[in-house]
């Protein structure tokens, strides 16, 4: 649900920057359903790759090959995504908080920590030049925390006007999906805020597993479910 949520929240875009891991598996879905004509691209140069499976990595020899063309990583970055040509980007996290900052760097103190991430990579460029950016994660207490242990990305900063201030060219994040529902940040907060949740999925859970009151919309919506085209779709993906 929580794949085909993301992927159904590309439909109508034109280009994506996309994350190895469920957010490349959610827009390589959207590519097979809903935007049939988008323009997929990764990190290491890669710009219209069609894969029949989920990559392994921005390495994958697959992105090459089905690409429409291979440019390099500075092109990506310096032409591409740091000028807002790109529509959205898919993100992932191993921390997110309450104004959709993410942490891909370290648990616990920096000099210290108990685990060491993957790193930054191109997330935080993502983050701050896509034209909008969806983050995509299991709502768990360990990832929807109070306080990140270390901000990789910009969301929404502190609250209104941080972007501004800091001079970002996107709009940030517009949506986080999880395996629960859907947030969005409030439009005068920023704060993100429970608007949908899957099909027996229950909002109290979402409240439950979050590190911070998350408020729930009044109008709080249901997800419609998978369709059957979106689910062979998925499975052909992953099989």
């Amino acid at each position: 649900m929580m794949t085909v949520a993301a992927a159904r929240a590309l439909a109508g875009r034109r280009t994506c920057f996309v994350g190895i891991g469920l957010p490349s598996l959610a827009a390589n879905l959207a590519r097979a359903t809903c935007a049939p004509g988008i323009v997929l691209i990764y990190e290491s140069g890669t710009i219209g790759s069609k894969p029949d499976r989920p990559p392994l990595s921005i390495g994958d020899g697959s992105l090459a090959e089905t690409a429409d063309t291979v440019v390099s990583s500075a092109e990506i970055f310096n032409y591409w995504l740091q000028p807002g040509r790109i529509d959205v980007g898919f993100l992932g996290a191993a921390q997110l908080d309450r104004f959709a900052n993410l942490n891909t760097t370290v648990i616990g103190e920096y000099a210290r920590p108990k685990v060491r991430l993957p790193g930054a990579g191109g997330a935080p460029e993502i983050a701050a030049s896509c034209k909008e950016t969806v983050v995509v994660v299991r709502h768990t207490p360990r990832i929807f925390v109070d306080r990140l242990d270390f901000t990789t990305s910009v969301g929404h900063g502190d609250g209104p006007g941080a972007r501004e201030r800091l001079g970002l060219r996107g709009a940030g994040p517009v949506r986080v999906i999880t395996d629960l529902g859907v947030l969005e940040p409030d439009p005068d907060t920023r704060e993100l805020v429970l608007v949908s949740v899957h099909p027996g999925a229950d909002p109290e859970r979402a409240v439950a597993r979050t590190g911070w009151p998350l408020r729930v919309a009044p109008d709080l919506g249901t997800t419609e479910p998978p369709t059957g085209a979106e689910l062979d779709a998925l499975r052909a993906l992953t099989s």
